[in-house]
Parts: C-alpha cells; sequence; structure tokens
C-alpha cells in the first residue's frame, strides 16, 4: 500500500518506519528542510531505542522515502497520515493550525480518493475541522472527490513505541459507520500487526478521538493518586512501596503505572490533561478530577526541592548537587516538562550549582538551558557526583539502580541522597551509611553494614 505520513517528528517517524517494515511503501513529508536532510543522509532527530535501525534498513530497500515536496507527497500515499504537532496555547487548548495546514495541502493537491487518518492527538471534533477544510480546498478548485476522515490515535510509549507499534494492545479507528471502504483500508493497513488477535476497534470518530485523551488522563490519574498517597505515607509512617504491592495485588487495579515518584512530565500527559480540561470548560463541566491531577503533578515536581531545602535551609550557596537523569522518563531524550527542568531551575534560583548527567538527554539539555547560570553537565554519573553535596535522582535510568555504592559515597561530600524514582532500598542504603530520602517511605535509621 502507498502511504503518506504529514509530519516526521516522533509519532510520524515511528509510524512511517513500522509501516515500511510491512511492505507498504512510505513517504515522509515534512517542511522542515534540516530534519529532511538529516533523515535523507541516514540520521535520525530523535532518540527512541531500534527506530535508526529500521529507518535505516527501509530506506536502504526503498520503501521509505523522505520530502518536502508536498505535491509529490500528496499524489503518492492513497492513505495520508496526519501526524504532525498539535502544542499546547496559553489557554491549554490544542493548536490545530498545523494539522489544518495539512488537511488543506492535501485538499488543494489531490487528484483522486484519499484516506486522510488523523494520527495527531486532537480534540473531539477535529475530524469534522479536517473534512470541512479539505471540501473547501476542493470547492476553491471547482473539483468533485471522494475522501474519508478516520481517527487513529496513537498509543506509543517512548523508549517502547517500536514494540508498542507492532505488537499493539488495541488499534482504535474512528470512522462513518457507512464508510465502508475507509474501514476496509485500515483493516488491511493493519492486519499484518494483529494476527493473532483481532485488536481492532471501530467506533465513531468522536469516541475515537476521545478515547485517546481519556487513556492519557487516566494514566496521569493513577499517577498523581499515588503520589498523593506517598506524601501521606511519609507524613504516616508507612511504606508506599508496600501499599502498592498490596493495592496492585488486586486484579481490579493491577501494578502498571502505580510508582510514586517526582512527577510525570513529557510530551502527552500534562498537554493531554490540560487539552482535556479545556474541552471540558467549553462544554460546561469544570472535570475537577482532572484538575486535582494537574495540581498534585505541579508540586510533586518540587518535592525534592522541598526535601533538600528542609535539609540545607533556603539559601543555597555555595552547595554543588549532583543530579542524575535529564530526560522525562527514561528510553527518550524528551525533556519536554521534565521534572528535572523545574528541580534545576528551583535550586540555581538559589544560589547553587547543578552538575548533571543523562544517559542520551545531555543535548537537549544543553539547548534547554544555554541561557542559564549554575548548572553543568557531565559525560558519566561517576563525575556528575564527584565533590557534590548530594546526589539528586530524578530519572530511573538502569545504569542508576546499582551504582558502586563505595565509589559514590567517596564521592560525594557527604552521604547523602536525595532519590526520586525509589531506586533503592532505603535499609539497605542507611545500613551503607547513606542519608538516604526518597518519596513515600519512612526515614531509616542507620543500621549494621548488610554485607
Amino acid at each position: 500500500m502507498k502511504i503518506t505520513i504529514s509530519g516526521s517528528g516522533y509519532v510520524g517517524l515511528v509510524t512511517g518506519a513500522c509501516l515500511a517494515e510491512m511492505g507498504n511503501h512510505v513517504m515522509s513529508l515534512d517542511v522542515d528542510p534540516r530534519k529532511i536532510a538529516v533523515l535523507q543522509s541516514g540520521g535520525v532527530p530523535i532518540h527512541e531505542p531500534g527506530l535508526d535501525v529500521l529507518i535505516q534498513r527501509n530506506a536502504k530497500a526503498g520503501r521509505l522515502q523522505f520530502t518536502t515536496d508536498i505535491e509529490r507527497a500528496v499524489q503518492h500515499g492513497t492513505v495520508q497520515f496526519v501526524a504532525v504537532g498539535t502544542p499546547p496555547g496559553e489557554d491549554g487548548s490544542a493548536d490545530l493550525s498545523y494539522v489544518v495546514q495539512a488537511a488543506r495541502a492535501i485538499g488543494e493537491r489531490m487528484t483522486d480518493y484519499k484516506l486522510i487518518v488523523d494520527k495527531s492527538t486532537v480534540p473531539v471534533g477535529t475530524g469534522d475541522v479536517v473534512e470541512a477544510t479539505v471540501r473547501e480546498a476542493l470547492a476553491a478548485r471547482g473539483v468533485e472527490l471522494q475522501f474519508s476522515v478516520v481517527s487513529n490515535p496513537e498509543f506509543l510509549k517512548e523508549g517502547a513505541a517500536i514494540a508498542d507499534f507492532m505488537k499493539p494492545d488495541r488499534v482504535i479507528v474512528g470512522s462513518e459507520d457507512d464508510d465502508e471502504r475507509a474501514i476496509h483500508l485500515m483493516r488491511a493497513l493493519y492486519a499484518p500487526f494483529i494476527r493473532n488477535r483481532d485488536r481492532l476497534l471501530v467506533m465513531d470518530v468522536r469516541s475515537a478521538e476521545l478515547t485517546k485523551y481519556a487513556a492519557n488522563a487516566m494514566l496521569a490519574t493513577r499517577i498523581s493518586f499515588m503520589n498523593d498517597l506517598a506524601n501521606l505515607a511519609e507524613r504516616l509512617g508507612a511504606d508506599i512501596e508496600l501499599v502498592r504491592q498490596g493495592i496492585g495485588s488486586d486484579p481490579r487495579i493491577g501494578t502498571q503505572f502505580l510508582y510514586p515518584g517526582c512527577g510525570y512530565g513529557g510530551s502527552c500527559f500534562p498537554k493531554d490533561v490540560r487539552a482535556l480540561l479545556h474541552t471540558g470548560e467549553q462544554a460546561g463541566l469544570g472535570l475537577p478530577v482532572l484538575r486535582a491531577v494537574e495540581a498534585v503533578n505541579h508540586g510533586q515536581k518540587r518535592l525534592l526541592v522541598d526535601k533538600i531545602v528542609a535539609r540545607f535551609g533556603e539559601d543555597l550557596t555555595g552547595c554543588r548537587f549532583a543530579l542524575w537523569g535529564l530526560a522525562f522518563k527514561p528510553g527518550t531524550d524528551d525533556m519536554r516538562e521534565a521534572p528535572s527542568l523545574v528541580v534545576m531551575r528551583e535550586l540555581i534560583d538559589r544560589g547553587a550549582l547543578v552538575v548533571a548527567y543523562d544517559p542520551v538527554a545531555l543535548d537537549e539539555a544543553r539547548a534547554r538551558t544555554a541561557q542559564w547560570h549554575g548548572v553543568e553537565f557531565a559525560t558519566s554519573a561517576a563525575e556528575a557526583v564527584k565533590g557534590a553535596d548530594a546526589l539528586v535522582i530524578v530519572t530511573e535510568w538502569k545504569e542508576f539502580r546499582s551504582p558502586d555504592f563505595d565509589a559514590l559515597r567517596a564521592g560525594l561530600k557527604q552521604p547523602l541522597i536525595f532519590d526520586g524514582r525509589n531506586l533503592f532500598d532505603p535499609l539497605y542504603l542507611t545500613g551503607l551509611g547513606f542519608d538516604y530520602r526518597c518519596v513515600g517511605r519512612a526515614a531509616v535509621q542507620a543500621a549494621g553494614d548488610p554485607r
């Protein structure tokens, strides 16, 4: 099948590479010539495990092409995916200007039937906007052509996107009931990915659009709920890790997204929660649960700073902190709304020096903090720790889970760790002589060395 994907960002590249892997001929369109030049030269502008190999293999086989030529891209694909950005506006609403621009470009250039697939995360009602935009463009040309608009939201976890696309737990297709041609094409497109079990769910367009927001809002709710309970557990002298195991063993609840920490970030949860709140306001609903989810998350991003201030005082002048983890989660270099940005900003505003390390997000961090004073970057976790007054852990990268504790203690001025992801056992750390402060776990008195 011939497929065009407008937008070569995170969603567009993963979608295009995975569809090409199944034998489709995919053309990836982007208006940024620098990004296309990187892709055409064999590079990948984002970090996603396995994506570079997938892109290079399919590009070499001729199944995956990259272009800035809109005319060529529209003519290429019977299926036209729209995977452009929908950045948040000041009021929290999703900016649909890029989606409308992509739809208009298709309407202005199409010469035969097109199946237009909204892959971007968009508010309820966007399918109607896309359809009206295409019809308007066709009318301006004085032509009548058939086309379909469907919603096909993505459910890709950064760091595991390839596996999520290749083996989806569900494929949502929003389409009109009587549009058999569109539904048939979508079933054919996803058939290779759901051979073992039909996971394709067909519903109306508006329900499909809402499903995406509802899924991310539910996951964000679980995270904020656990963070709320973690703060309570800490006050009461309970252990949130034991509580997590206790409630997670209930099959009605399950274990996923129950890990407390220093808040969620990234390109999806914060933006989608705000967009859903805005949608609720437009519909006359306040959505108080979601509003609380957002409020808890804002406060949780400052949790580590509060613990540091409680230990060192408000004035951190002369203090040096090692910070492990800059990306909003492991497996990506994405720092959009990352808790690390809040932690670093709060610390340097109080006069501290922060020396940060991340396995893949250093370049992104340098770009985001180029105008900041008081932030330095290390090339290794051990380098960041040297001479620091304390270690602050923000992202749970695997390489942080079993460090050389003797070397860590020797590198720090004092054996003090503020852990925003609960990587270690408090009893074990205190037994090694560390002052270990984590999330939702009561302080443990130093015991004998458990080794």
